[in-house]
């Protein structure tokens, strides 16, 4: 009986690992192909050509500088959206946690809009005598970032003052998102044209606005939360279980939670900080993979940053892609793509199935 239960569970282990493989093949393919997608022809022998140094001065200026940190963007941003839901779901204990559930994002809209309206200045263009309007990115970045994290400190007051509840927990980020976007159409109401365009574009998610220093900004930031987030991969599971569990073999649930809310919610208001709000990433993907292997979390934590990572990248290519040369914003094809999966997955859940 032992005997089988162990080549039970060691098949379980390589269908998983197997399942990541998979991932990281189809992450590299989907590279390859977002880098020769394009208004501009390149083909996999300019790619070639590039990695062995032979590229030709056109090629490089387009895969190097306007293709790959697109690409490097949306798979940073996928990781980091992804990788955040997957935790908050795990620790909350509710399929319908997320960083768009919990109101970081639209606190981080509604903070990007704020420094749009009152940190932006009019400057006449000498040619045309229009007028157009100038905002320092890095303070709508900061600005973004600085009221993600006051969404976090409300939420970790209300689990201090009323309950830890997962359902208090998401029912006040709930409520906490409405007030945030009530207060994003205030400040829409009183924005001018151009300000109200810029604060809706940046609602919309893009990818296409960083560069190389800030891509490097955001790694540096993601990687030793990514790698804390899998080092207490045990610690989530154990509060999964149950609280009292959790106590029993030396877990402390209540710190647990607090630090891995603060933790993913650095994660997803850096991501969305940069590249605007880009929902259903961090609600679907942690799902998908779900779906896939099970809740080890050895697994899925790895699986849902790489699914992540490669949804993104797809839909980016799509958006820049499906209408060329027209480009949408990537949150309109994560939108549009998300939200009938998502539903798509609830309805072939079965009854007796659950997640936690």
């Amino acid at each position: 009986m032992n005997k089988e239960v162990d080549i039970l569970y060691k098949q379980s282990r390589k269908r998983k690992f197997y399942f990541i493989y998979v991932t990281i093949l189809i992450l590299f393919l989907t590279i390859c192909f977002s880098l020769c997608l394009g208004s501009t022809a390149i083909g996999y022998s300019d790619v070639y050509a590039l990695m062995v140094g032979k590229a030709s001065d056109e090629a490089i200026q387009i895969i190097i500088n306007m293709r790959m940190p697109r690409i490097v963007a949306a798979l940073l941003c996928g990781w980091a959206l992804a990788l955040s839901g997957s935790i908050m779901q795990i620790i909350l204990k509710n399929p319908l946690a997320s960083p768009y559930t919990l109101g970081i994002s639209n606190a981080a809209a509604f903070g990007a809009s704020v420094a749009i309206v009152f940190g932006s200045f009019a400057v006449q263009v000498p040619q045309s005598g229009d007028f157009i309007t100038v905002v320092n990115p890095y303070a709508v970045t900061l600005s973004a970032f600085a009221f993600s994290l006051l969404a976090l400190f409300i939420i970790l007051l209300i689990m201090k003052s009323l309950s830890r509840d997962s359902h208090t927990i998401i029912l006040s980020g709930i409520i906490i998102s409405s007030i945030f976007a009530a207060a994003l159409s205030g400040i829409q109401y009183i924005a001018s044209s151009s300000q109200l365009a810029s604060i809706v574009f940046w609602t919309f998610g893009d990818l296409s606005h960083v560069d190389w220093p800030d891509l490097l900004l955001i790694f540096v930031v993601l990687l030793p939360i990514s790698i804390c987030l899998y080092y207490f991969r045990w610690n989530y599971r154990a509060v999964s279980a149950g609280d009292e569990y959790a106590s029993s073999i030396g877990v402390n649930p209540d710190k647990t939670r607090i630090i891995g809310l603060i933790l993913t919610t650095i994660c997803t208001s850096v991501a969305v900080s940069f590249f605007g709000v880009i929902a259903f990433i961090g609600l679907v993907v942690p799902h998908i993979v779900r779906k896939c292997i099970g809740n080890n979390e050895e697994f899925l934590i790895i699986g849902s940053a790489l699914v992540g990572s490669t949804f993104l990248l797809l839909c980016d290519t799509i958006g820049r892609t499906i209408l060329s040369p027209i480009t949408l914003p990537v949150g309109i094809i994560t939108s549009i793509v998300g939200a009938p999966f998502f539903l798509i997955l609830l309805l072939n859940k079965k009854k007796n199935e659950t997640y936690y």
